[in-house]
């Protein structure tokens, strides 16, 4: 079956908080992503399979040039088979067509290979600060 990839595409918060529940392994939340998302964001890709959210992303950005990857979710059925790295390929697209210099990503170290690899992205230095 085919997944459709969609920049700034509709979607439903609670299918996107059930996706990051099970994305990111935590009890499903309330979080309001449609609001969270107009308010704060470029755009956002839905990934669909037969009508179903099976991946999302969300892409920050500073008004300006530099655009963030944040949120990565693919549902675990589908990973390892090309839809995190389509959406990645759909996001950057977007912050391009948007006039965005840099796409930034940071990540925990086991998706070094995800990123650097089957997305494109190379190492630069950052710092971070935990503010809690």
């Amino acid at each position: 079956m085919t997944i459709t990839y969609e920049w700034r595409g509709d979607f439903d918060n609670a299918a996107v908080n059930a996706l990051h529940a099970e994305a990111f392994g935590h009890g499903q939340t309330a979080t309001d992503w449609h609001t969270r998302v107009h308010r704060h964001s470029l755009g956002w890709v839905c990934a669909r399979k037969a009508g179903r959210l099976v991946g999302f992303v969300n892409v920050a950005w500073d008004g300006g040039a530099h655009a963030f990857i944040l949120d990565t979710m693919v549902s675990q059925d589908l990973r390892k088979s090309g839809v995190g790295t389509e959406l990645v390929v759909t996001a950057a697209r977007g912050a391009r067509s948007a006039n965005c210099e840099w796409l930034h990503v940071d990540f925990e170290e086991h998706l070094r290979p995800f990123y650097f690899e089957a997305c494109g992205f190379r190492p630069t230095d950052a710092g971070l600060i935990a503010l809690r």
